[in-house]
């Protein structure tokens, strides 16, 4: 590729995001969402978040799925989902999250 294909690539890339963001705000109050919609919206952060740490949890470096005392992430994940039921902070459950996989990494690898 050379730099004026990088360049109007990133431009692209830059309108597009700016259009799909923006039109909420454009287009936002003379669309009315219906209340059904709008619950089901509320676990689309959620569903993305858990589709994106899944997979890495239970699967090991050479891609194959591994549910054993050695995958720390596993065992990391399993902990933090209990420190949160019991806790109910996200970022408390972040820093105890890592902080567990990290002790588990450094003490037993």
């Amino acid at each position: 590729m050379s730099d004026l294909e990088i360049w109007l690539t990133i431009a692209a890339m830059a309108c597009a995001t700016a259009l799909t963001r923006s039109s909420f705000w454009v287009i936002g109050g003379h669309i009315t969402i219906p209340t059904r919609v709008q619950g089901m919206l509320r676990y689309a952060p959620v569903c993305a978040l858990a589709a994106i740490i899944g997979p890495d949890l239970v699967m090991d470096p050479q891609g194959t799925v591994e549910f054993s005392f050695h995958n720390y992430k596993l065992i990391a994940g399993v902990v933090s989902i209990a420190y949160y039921l019991v806790r109910r902070s996200m970022l408390e459950t972040i820093v105890f999250g890592m902080a567990c996989f990290t002790a588990l990494r450094l003490l037993l690898s």
